[in-house]
């Protein structure tokens, strides 16, 4: 039994072809989205999309280590310098308390 088929449609491969790569050339090979912001001269920057809860916690956690590296440098120093850097560890306390205190107001636990 003979059965009669349609020829398929004709195509026009150079539009194929163009889609193809558009599409494989967006998700293999993307370009950088410019980000349209002022020059900075700032090495370090922090996420924009970080809430208050992360910031807090990272200060309090950093103020931590700061206060314990400052402890421990002064049992190397003595006289006027151990006073000074013992003065400095005493601002880093309070300020460890005062992100504390922040941390607990934002997030109660």
């Amino acid at each position: 039994m003979f059965k009669a088929t349609p020829n398929p449609p004709e195509t026009d491969s150079q539009k194929h072809d163009e889609a193809a790569k558009r599409a494989l050339d967006y998700y293999l090979d993307p370009k950088p989205q410019a980000k349209k912001t002022q020059p900075s001269s700032q090495l370090f920057t922090v996420a924009e999309s970080a809430d208050t809860e992360t910031l807090l916690a990272n200060l309090s956690e950093t103020l931590a280590s700061a206060n314990a590296m400052l402890g421990d440098l002064t049992f190397d120093l003595e006289g006027s310098r151990r006073h000074f850097a013992l003065g400095v560890q005493q601002m880093i306390e309070l300020s460890e308390l005062l992100a504390n205190r922040a941390l607990d107001i934002v997030d109660p636990r």
